[in-house]
């Protein structure tokens, strides 16, 4: 691992959500410079970034003038800003965000004496995978519009590389979890109610990374002299089926595993209803297919490049991941507080389950 580095100027995108939130303000808190491209800058997550020291630039990703503002002065620009799935969008903006607005980070980069460009991609672009752990090497197989256009803008960036005036790096992280992410808030406030619904075996594989550990990833990734002109995934270590993710929310929150498997096929098919009726009236519906899969495509990397290159080092299991979760969750009041620590880590001791899988192997 580097030294760190002397304090610079860093443009981060996406600050306003979850990674990129999480990524400016650590960028902040070790001294450097940070710059906030918002779309909204009125509104309450902009104001808390002001509080954060971080300097908010009104702007959009799709407007080329608006980022070459935002990248005016800057040393690093990390990109994490993207459009995550909702039903609510046509496909051509996915696109617009997700992979033409690459476009504009990467020529503002050129113009604006950027160093380095870090762009946050998604182990998605693997879609399904077979072999178990993938690496970076792994076939592209994206199964859905989000991840179609995440390959497309990160394949702009690996075609930068070395074709540019600065350095580039494409990261792709696994399973993204921790405080702050509200995505599988579901899970833990159905657990802690009973009323949990568990499809299919729940033996296939899930990729999980804490938060804090892909943000010391993507601040290597900004770092580090070796990281220049690689892609990266930035996972965990280890990878769990279902049911042991599912067993640790339950002793967490204090709930239950769900004892009955329901049939997938059915869940499957009312989701492809449920999109088909909702999305020609941008309507976001109560259920998607993308995340009916959740149960079904397995998910499993290797984070050995990572280790080696830029010597990412993961410090949260997955065991502490979710009881600091369930923590935050209750903090924030949606969830009821979760179960002491010491009646947490002994239920899951006394568990004669097997560890996880290496993720370096």
């Amino acid at each position: 691992m580097t030294a760190p580095p002397t304090p610079r100027t860093v443009l981060v995108t996406g600050a306003t959500g979850f990674t990129g939130g999480a990524l400016a303000r650590a960028h902040a808190a070790r001294g450097d410079s940070v710059r906030a491209l918002v779309r909204s800058p009125g509104d309450a997550p902009a104001a808390a970034l002001r509080d954060a020291g971080i300097e908010v630039v009104p702007g959009d990703l799709t407007d080329s003038a608006a980022v070459h503002r935002g990248a005016e002065g800057c040393d690093l620009i990390q990109h994490v800003g993207a459009l995550f799935r909702t039903a609510g969008h046509p496909d051509s903006v996915y696109h617009e965000v997700n992979d033409e607005a690459v476009g504009h980070v990467l020529d503002a980069a050129a113009r604006r004496g950027v160093r380095r460009v870090v762009h946050c991609s998604t182990v998605g672009v693997h879609g399904h995978v077979s072999e178990l752990p993938s690496d970076e090497t792994a076939p592209f197989n994206p199964g859905d519009v989000y991840q179609r256009s995440k390959l497309a803008g990160e394949t702009r960036v690996r075609e930068a590389m070395g074709n540019r005036p600065f350095e580039a790096v494409v990261c792709r992280p696994a399973g993204i979890y921790g405080p702050g992410d509200l995505r599988f808030l579901k899970v833990f406030r159905g657990l802690q109610k009973g009323r949990f619904p568990m499809f299919g075996s729940g033996e296939v594989t899930y990729h999980f990374t804490y938060i804090d550990d892909l943000v010391g990833g993507l601040l290597l990734a900004g770092d580090h002299p070796e990281a220049a002109g690689q892609t990266l995934i930035l996972g965990g270590d280890g990878f769990y089926p279902l049911n042991r993710f599912v067993g640790l929310v339950a002793a967490a929150v204090g709930g239950r595993p769900p004892r009955l498997h329901l049939p997938l096929p059915p869940l499957l098919l009312a989701a492809r209803l449920c999109e088909g009726v909702c999305r020609p009236l941008g309507i976001d519906p109560p259920l998607h297919v993308r995340r009916c899969e959740f149960y079904t495509k397995a998910r499993a990397f290797s984070n050995a490049k990572a280790k080696r290159v830029i010597g990412f080092d993961p410090q949260v299991g997955l065991a502490d991941g979710v009881y600091r979760t369930a923590q935050w969750y209750a903090g924030e009041g949606l969830i009821g507080p979760p179960v002491d620590r010491a009646a947490y880590d002994a239920a899951v001791s006394a568990w004669a389950e097997p560890a996880a899988a290496p993720a370096a192997a």
